[in-house]
């Protein structure tokens, strides 16, 4: 974003909350208040969204339903429980720019990464090594040491880990890519988050996967800050697969579903080894109790059992707020918020904190991590103080991510004055 464009006055946060096509979303959603009544600024989308309203409604549909009806809800509620999940399926699929088929809610986030990495991680002698970020989450780094060493490999000489250069913090495609051709003929598999959950740094995930099937590996993704967040397209770029949760960006709540993709080309190829699960199973012939499992085809044939059904109805609650916001709105009001605060920070004439997230607006999305020096935490009990609720991520950055179904202008302006006003 041009800091051309952007003045550094409340009149002028105003004016751009006035003419936002997406102000009134703002309302749909519970915004935490501070003693005095206030609204707090909440900046932590990126850890945990906020409530829909609608929430609640969503849900006592289904307690009604649970308490008039008993097991037959399971067909003759208001929204079946049998095919619940596939209620949400087309509109998480927007989301992630997927297909049906190659989309399903189900678990939660680390749970599908194992169950994902049984059916692409299949390494040899050969080819064994599976690439990460160094700072990748650390959840991401256990269950990709576990499976190694599952399979009888030591971790030490199976993971490749990408590292920023001497005294930068973010990573290069250059470097990934060399680091990619230069151990090509080990390489089984390539795990990168699509958006790291520190740096804010967003990976070209389309040249990613052209490096990575040169190489002849298998590339997956964990969406986790992705989702909901920037534009993703895993359908034609080609993604082997990725997971990701829904309680960040998409709004389903603390431990909410989460969800995985798995490409078309792989949907009826039930070689692949895989973890199974009834739920997993043909649904013509799930019921006849068989003991031979038939794979649905696509993402669903990964499921394993029946999903939690009032979680479903929180993601789809969220969801239907997605859908009527529309996804390239929400991406256009991201850059142009996000940019607002980069510039506001760029206002900010202090040595004791920076940027470490781009610049390019193709290589982030909302968040912005700011490094505070000398790790000093004070600066974050200070404005959390203030009012704002953003949060701290060892050893030394705050992060903020104004989320665009309900951050306004005028957040970012306050955040950034109680910022400015706390360092002096």
């Amino acid at each position: 974003m041009e800091n051309a464009v952007f003045e550094n006055t409340y009149s002028f946060a105003a004016e751009m909350d006035a003419s936002d096509k997406l102000k009134n979303f703002r309302d749909k959603f519970y915004i935490p208040r501070q003693a005095d009544g206030e609204d707090v600024i909440y900046l932590t989308g990126n850890s945990l969204g906020l409530q829909p309203k609608t929430v609640r409604g969503y849900i006592e549909q289904e307690l009604k339903d649970w308490e008039k009806l008993g097991v037959e809800g399971h067909f003759n509620a208001k929204n079946p429980w049998m095919p619940y999940h596939e209620f949400v399926t087309k509109q998480m699929a927007n989301v992630v720019g997927a297909r049906a088929v190659e989309t399903v809610v189900m678990n939660s986030l680390t749970v599908n990464l194992h169950l994902l990495l049984v059916s692409f991680y299949r390494p040899t002698n050969e080819r064994h090594k599976i690439v990460i970020e160094a700072n990748a989450f650390p959840s991401d780094q256990y269950a990709v040491q576990s499976q190694i060493k599952f399979h009888g490999f030591d971790f030490k000489d199976s993971l490749i880990e990408l590292k920023p250069r001497d005294n930068e913090t973010l990573l290069r495609i250059e470097d990934i890519e060399e680091t990619l051709l230069e151990n090509g003929d080990s390489i089984a598999l390539i795990l990168l988050g699509g958006v790291n959950y520190y740096t804010g740094q967003a990976f070209d995930i389309k040249r990613i996967v052209e490096i990575g099937h040169k190489i002849g590996a298998l590339v997956g993704f964990d969406l986790a800050h992705a989702a909901g967040n920037i534009e993703l397209n895993l359908h034609d770029w080609n993604a082997d697969f990725a997971a990701w949760c829904s309680y960040k960006y998409l709004n389903s709540g603390p431990g909410g579903i989460a969800g995985i993709f798995v490409h078309e080309r792989h949907a009826e190829n039930f070689d692949l080894p895989r973890f199974t699960g009834w739920w997993g199973h043909d649904k013509e012939t799930r019921f006849l109790m068989g003991s031979d499992f038939v794979p649905i085809k696509g993402a669903e044939g990964w499921q394993l059992s029946n999903p939690p059904i009032l979680q479903l109805a929180v993601l789809k609650a969220s969801l239907d707020i997605f859908e009527e916001a529309g996804m390239g709105n929400l991406f256009e009001k991201s850059k142009r918020l996000t940019g607002f605060l980069e510039y506001l920070l760029g206002e900010i004439d202090d040595e004791r904190i920076s940027v470490i997230t781009p610049s390019n607006t193709e290589e982030r999305g909302c968040q912005l991590s700011i490094r505070v020096r000398n790790a000093d935490k004070n600066l974050f009990k200070a404005i959390s103080d203030k009012g704002v609720i953003a949060d701290w991520r060892e050893p030394d950055v705050i992060r903020v991510a104004p989320v665009p179904l309900y951050n306004s202008f005028t957040d970012v302006f306050k955040f950034a004055e109680i910022l400015k006003n706390c360092l002096d």
